[in-house]
C-alpha cells in the first residue's frame, strides 16, 4: 500500500505537481545540454583550449545544479523530503557550491574575453586552471560556511528541497547574506558588466559584432536577482508574510540557469558550437584553429 503524504502548507495539488514537474524539465533539459557541452569538450580535440576549459566549468557546475534540481522534483512528487535533517544540509551544500562555482566561473569566462578582444592577450593553460580551481574553491569556503554555524541550511517553503534559510532574519543571516552577496553576486556581477561593456566598445569600433555582449549580465540578472532580492527582503522584514507559493518563484527560476547558461555559453559560442555538431555527426569542423575566437 502506497503512503499518501499530506500537501505541503499553502500549496494544491496542482501547484505541488507543477512545481515538481517544472523543476524535473529544468533538471533535464539543463543536464543534457551541459552533458552534451561536457562530454564534447572530453572528445574533440580542438575544442580543448584554456579559453573553453572554464566554458567546461560553468557546465559543470550547471549539471551540479540539474542533480539538486532533480532531487527537489523527485521529492515534490513524493510531497515530503525522503532524506532527513542530514540530507537537507547534504542538498543545501550541493545547491550553493555548484550555483556559486557557476557565477564565479562566469566572470572568468567575462575575465578571459575581455583580454582576448580588448588587449589581445592569449589565455594559458595554467591560467585557466587556476581559475577555475579558485572558482570552484571560493565557491567551496562559502558553501561549507552554513555547516559551520555562519548562516544555516534548511528546506524551501515546499519543504522537498533545502537552501539557505532566510526565514529567521537574525544577525546571523544577515551578516552572512551581506559578505556573501558582495563576493559571489555583486563582484562577479561588475567584472561581467565592465568586461563586456568594454568588449562592446571594442566591436563598435570595428564594426563587427562576433556576439551579444549583453546576455551573459542579463542572464545573471534575470535568473539570479529574483532569489536575490528575495533574501535581501528577508533581511529586513519577515519574510514569512510572503505566501510559500511565491516564495518558491525565485528558486524555480535560478534552476533554469543551467539551460540558459548553455546557449549562451556553448551553443551560443560558434567554435564551441562546431565542436558539439563534429562530436554529434563525426564531421570535421571546418576551421581546424579553435581557439575560441569567436567567443
Amino acid at each position: 500500500m502506497v503512503t499518501s503524504y499530506p500537501l505541503p502548507e499553502g500549496f494544491t495539488e496542482l501547484e505541488v505537481f507543477a512545481i515538481g514537474t517544472a523543476l524535473l524539465v529544468e533538471a533535464l533539459l539543463g543536464f543534457c545540454l551541459n552533458g552534451l557541452t561536457i562530454i564534447s569538450f572530453r572528445k574533440i580535440k580542438e575544442l580543448r583550449t584554456p579559453s573553453n576549459l572554464l566554458v567546461f566549468s560553468i557546465a559543470l557546475a550547471d549539471c551540479g545544479i540539474c542533480i539538486n534540481a532533480f532531487v527537489a522534483a523527485f521529492s515534490s512528487f513524493l510531497r515530503y523530503w525522503p532524506y532527513g535533517s542530514d540530507g537537507c544540509q547534504i542538498h543545501g551544500f550541493q545547491g550553493f557550491l555548484t550555483a556559486l562555482a557557476s557565477i564565479g566561473s562566469s566572470a572568468a569566462v567575462a575575465w578571459d574575453r575581455y583580454h582576448h578582444y580588448c588587449t589581445r592577450s592569449k589565455l594559458q593553460w595554467s591560467t585557466a586552471i587556476s581559475m577555475m580551481v579558485f572558482a570552484w574553491l571560493f565557491a567551496a569556503f562559502w558553501s561549507v560556511m552554513p555547516l559551520l554555524g555562519w548562516g544555516e541550511y534548511d528546506y524551501e517553503p515546499l519543504r522537498t528541497c533545502c537552501t539557505l534559510d532566510y526565514s529567521k532574519g537574525d544577525r546571523n543571516y544577515v551578516t552572512f547574506l551581506f559578505a556573501l552577496s558582495i563576493f559571489n553576486f555583486m563582484i562577479p556581477g561588475f567584472i561581467i558588466l565592465t568586461a563586456y561593456q568594454s568588449i562592446h566598445q571594442k566591436f563598435k569600433k570595428t564594426g563587427q559584432y562576433k556576439f551579444n555582449t549583453g546576455l551573459p549580465l542579463k542572464t545573471l540578472v534575470i535568473c539570479w536577482g529574483p532569489y536575490c532580492l528575495l533574501c535581501f527582503y528577508a533581511a529586513v522584514e519577515n519574510v514569512m508574510f510572503i505566501s510559500p507559493k511565491y516564495r518558491m518563484i525565485p528558486a524555480i527560476i535560478a534552476k533554469s540557469v543551467p539551460t540558459v547558461d548553455a546557449f549562451v555559453y556553448a551553443l551560443g559560442n560558434e567554435n564551441y558550437r562546431g565542436g558539439i555538431w563534429q562530436f554529434l555527426t563525426g564531421q570535421k569542423i571546418e576551421k581546424a584553429e579553435v581557439d575560441n575566437k569567436t567567443k
